[in-house]
């Protein structure tokens, strides 16, 4: 069934016969004839133009005019909205909007209320990762921690300082606030990739893996649930790195401009620069002196003494020579004990895994002991009277003589 015309054509013959048609049953199921509901909707569209101040043919004319606008206006939303599902590239990402349809999320200005949320969620402790996203190092957060920070007193304290951040009602729950991070692609969800993936091939040679650093890439569809991952691409203030950066500048400059400076400035530096050698001469002393001091000290006074034990450990500055000297760590393997002698007590180390096996080899000879006595004792009480019957041992009432053995103090 055709519908009706557009505005400003003429309806052709089939669209004049259902329009026809349609006015039947309509008047049919009024209870009228044609003619009838024709004269009364006529009557109604006189009232209407008198109301007006027009005339009825004005009216009409009033009304077609409004009709074809309409017209005209849906045809202009329809290509506006072809053309911009056209231009979308394939890969952006969308975001799904509370009735369940997707909502692109299109470059431009951000939203001040993400700003002020991004910038209020950066100075949290989210727990954040490290990542590789483009071959580029970002922060990683779990979708529950922003949750839970947006749901905490913290937010709604900070929110009294700064209205900008976005007020926790009813109709924006914290997820429809977290929503403004990806529509403004200050975050977005990632997962975990792998580098090679799509190349058709295996890697070369293998890659040194870092524990815990994921390579991820962006979603396309951006959900929210607690255990999704999300990355910051919001870096926040970059004022320090623009400071860090001028000043560095300004160091080079000033070490490339040496032959300007003044000629005190360079004598200065001269004796600072021999100072700073000096230091570092008298440490490579103090590693070589330590290490002498040890290879003596662990013949004569086991386990060793080291000067300055942290001096490379994996800790501060200070800490490093802290404390000033301290004796060879033994493992748990080993116990220190005096030994007395004719020349005096002195301090040894003993291996508990060899006392351990001594131990148990003086056990098993004391196993092998108790067999040969056990048989010793069968051939005995074969001669004594022990009678064997199909295989079968009978024994005679004998008394065995009770025995005596050393055990040896555990």
């Amino acid at each position: 069934m055709s519908g009706p015309p557009p505005p400003g054509q003429q309806p052709s013959p089939q669209q004049l016969a259902a329009m026809q048609q349609q006015l039947a049953s309509e008047a049919q199921r009024r209870g009228m004839t044609p003619q009838q509901l024709q004269a009364q909707q006529r009557q109604q569209i006189q009232v209407e133009a008198d109301k007006a101040g027009l005339t009825f043919d004005q009216y009409i004319n009033k009304l077609k005019q409004q009709a074809f606008e309409n017209h005209q206006r849906q045809q202009a939303m329809a290509q506006q909205q072809a053309q911009s599902q056209a231009a979308q590239p394939q890969g952006q990402p969308q975001m799904q909007g509370q009735q369940g349809q997707q909502v692109p999320i299109t470059p431009g200005a951000p939203d001040p209320r993400a700003l002020a949320l991004a910038k209020w969620l950066r100075g949290q402790d989210l727990k954040p990762r490290t990542c590789i996203l483009n071959g580029q190092r970002k922060d990683m957060f779990r979708v529950k921690r922003a949750l839970r920070a947006i749901d905490s007193p913290a937010y709604t304290k900070a929110r009294g300082k700064n209205p900008l951040l976005p007020e926790i009602t009813t109709a924006t729950p914290t997820a429809e606030i977290f929503k403004l991070l990806p529509l403004s692609l200050l975050a977005l969800r990632v997962s975990k990739s792998d580098p090679h993936e799509g190349h058709g091939h295996a890697p070369s040679k293998p890659q040194k893996r870092v524990k815990g650093l994921w390579t991820v890439k962006i979603e396309q569809q951006q959900d929210i649930n607690d255990d999704l991952h999300y990355v910051w691409l919001y870096e926040g203030p970059q004022w320090r790195t623009k400071v860090y950066a001028v000043g560095a500048l300004i160091l080079i400059m000033t070490v490339v401009m040496f032959p300007l400076w003044p000629i005190k400035l360079r004598i200065g530096v001269w004796y600072l620069s021999m100072g700073f050698l000096g230091l570092l001469g008298l440490f490579f002393a103090m590693a070589i002196f330590r290490l002498i001091l040890f290879c003596v000290t662990v013949f004569t006074v086991p386990p060793g003494l080291w000067l300055y034990p942290n001096l490379f450990e994996d800790v501060g500055f200070f800490d490093s020579f802290r404390p000033v000297w301290g004796w060879q760590e033994v493992s748990s393997s080993f116990s220190l004990c005096f030994q007395l002698d004719k020349g005096g007590a002195r301090l040894i180390a003993i291996d508990e895994q060899d006392k351990k096996a001594k131990k148990a080899k003086k056990l098993k000879k004391g196993e092998s002991g108790e067999k040969a006595d056990a048989k010793s004792v069968t051939a005995s009480q074969s001669t004594n009277g022990t009678e064997t019957t199909n295989g079968q041992v009978s024994k005679r009432h004998t008394h065995a003589a009770p025995r005596v053995e050393e055990v040896e103090d555990e």
